[in-house]
């Protein structure tokens, strides 16, 4: 037993070590805005360097060949020329974001986020605060804007308030936040998207089969599971050890006794939110809803999720308003364009970083760079012939590497399935394509935590440093690695058991085609 501590214990300080060193090259690197700028310079460069080569490849779904767009060549000038402005402003965190910010920033400066973090913090187990982070994070996978923008910045504040390492709170909140694309208790807006690129990559083989929205739903609830317990674990027992007590001068929340206005105000902002939600799912629960499509009757895809960044800003302003007017900290219009007005002086930092950001973004996709790595990543794999749940294993890691270089999800899918769904389904013992959809689903959530093409890094950087100046890209890549490294093997391990004990992924959706 001495010798397994001791073992244990030399582990131990050898990962959390490796992790120190990544984070100080990490934050050695350049200022993010910076970073993306050179990136950007980068991929003009590999651009010409890659079309005089001749690189290219076989678009699996047209059978089109895909060449390299010369961002050096005349044509690429002028397109980098006119859309500096077009990247910039079509970027979508950035309108998420500053929309968001006009709700956020008025329940901030009414003193609703404060009074509310104060009654959690005296209401709640303090032992049980982590893990109801990482489930809200998994819940907001039903919204994904609203939980990078909304629950990452509440995760940090809230463990500021109660003594906490802020960064913890933070790494808790993201973990449930990107968990949420391959896990969650819900059917999502993304899962009739998913399964409908799957039906067409199905079809090249049967060409009546169709892959219901719900086909990955019992996975899903299984993987939840992981997310929530892995989270919660590795936050308190990696992460905040690691983090140390904080030692910034950034000002917390104080921990005090809600008075009696502040109570009222409270209550009224509750009920004022659930008379919200109610006029809400009048929209959209009856067959004849308001915010349903007018034509299909959809509410997976229907004006409700296509405007639901502002459906979020007005359950935050509509409750911030109400109890800003009850205790007294709106008075008038004034007083309301004031907190809206001092919540948006702060973004200056992020609107520049995004400013960059989307032109690397926008840079790599227009030079097709992004697309023939995807391609060939996926045809080597393929032609690899890994046979079993290992192939399920082996695509995992596939869709983990390629989301480290494209962000939309439903762009690497697109591209991903018609090769290796129709290559599944053709096996001895062929493959639903639920399964090979759950693993892509799996992978692009394991590195969504570390990438810094995924679109929301850079305001998560922009959180980071709210608590510290020197936060940069290398804090949270070394935050979240225990995160990606832990969920890596317990999320593979529960792929492998369901594959080889054949438990159905979800209505109609059985592991292998039978």
């Amino acid at each position: 037993m001495s010798f397994l501590r001791k073992t244990r214990s030399v582990i131990s300080r050898a990962f959390t070590r490796s992790l120190d060193y990544i984070e100080i090259i990490g934050n050695k690197l350049p200022h993010p805005a910076t970073i993306f700028a050179l990136l950007a310079l980068i991929v003009i460069l590999l651009s010409t360097l890659t079309w005089w080569l001749g690189t290219s490849a076989v678009h699996p779904v047209d059978g089109s060949v895909v060449t390299v767009n010369n961002l050096l060549s005349g044509d690429g000038i002028r397109w980098i020329y006119t859309n500096i402005l077009p990247n910039f402003l079509r970027f979508p965190p950035l309108g998420y974001v500053l929309v968001v910010m006009v709700g956020i920033g008025l329940a901030e400066g009414s003193g609703l986020f404060a009074v509310m973090i104060r009654s959690l913090v005296l209401s709640a187990p303090p032992r049980l605060i982590t893990m109801a982070i990482v489930l809200a994070g998994i819940i907001s996978g039903l919204a994904v804007e609203a939980g990078y923008v909304i629950l990452i910045p509440l995760g940090a504040m809230l463990f500021h308030a109660l003594g906490r390492h802020p960064m913890a709170g933070l790494a808790a909140a993201f973990c449930g936040v990107s968990g949420g694309f391959g896990a969650n208790f819900f059917i999502g807006s993304v899962d009739p998207i998913l399964a409908g690129i799957s039906t067409s990559a199905a079809q090249l083989i049967i060409p009546d089969m169709v892959v219901n929205p719900a086909v990955n739903y019992y996975f899903m609830i299984a993987s939840s599971f992981v997310v929530l317990f892995v989270g919660t674990w590795v936050t308190d027992r990696v992460v905040e050890p690691r983090l140390g007590k904080y030692e910034g001068t950034t000002e917390k929340f104080a921990i005090q006794q809600l008075t009696l206005e502040e109570q009222k105000g409270l209550r009224w902002a509750g009920i004022s939110t659930l008379i919200f939600v109610i006029l809400m799912a009048l929209t959209v629960v009856p067959e004849n809803g308001l915010l349903r499509d007018p034509e299909t009757g959809s509410v997976l895809h229907s004006p409700f999720f296509d405007g639901i960044i502002i459906g979020i800003l007005l359950f935050f302003f509509i409750p911030a308003l109400v109890y800003g007017r009850i205790t007294g900290t709106i008075k008038n219009d004034k007083d309301l364009m004031k907190h809206i007005i001092k919540s948006m002086s702060g973004m200056g930092g992020y609107i520049v970083l995004v400013f960059f950001a989307a032109q690397f973004v926008y840079f790599f996709n227009h030079s097709n760079l992004g697309l023939i790595i995807a391609i060939k990543g996926a045809s080597g794999l393929r032609d690899i012939g890994f046979t079993g749940p290992m192939l399920i294993v082996a695509f995992v890691f596939l869709s983990a590497f390629i989301n480290l270089f494209m962000g939309s999800a439903s762009a690497k899918w697109a591209i991903i399935a018609p090769v290796f769904i129709p290559m599944l389904m053709l096996l001895d013992n062929p493959y639903h394509p639920g399964i090979t959809q759950a693993a892509f689903r799996i992978g692009d959530s394991l590195t969504n935590l570390i990438t810094p093409m995924m679109s929301y890094f850079a305001l998560i950087v922009t959180f980071a440093q709210k608590y510290d100046e020197r936060y940069g890209i290398g804090t949270i890549i070394s935050t979240m690695l225990p995160y990606t490294i832990f969920l890596t093997i317990f999320w593979t391990l529960l792929v492998v058991v369901w594959v080889y004990l054949g438990i159905p992924l979800g209505p109609d959706g059985p592991i292998y085609i039978q």
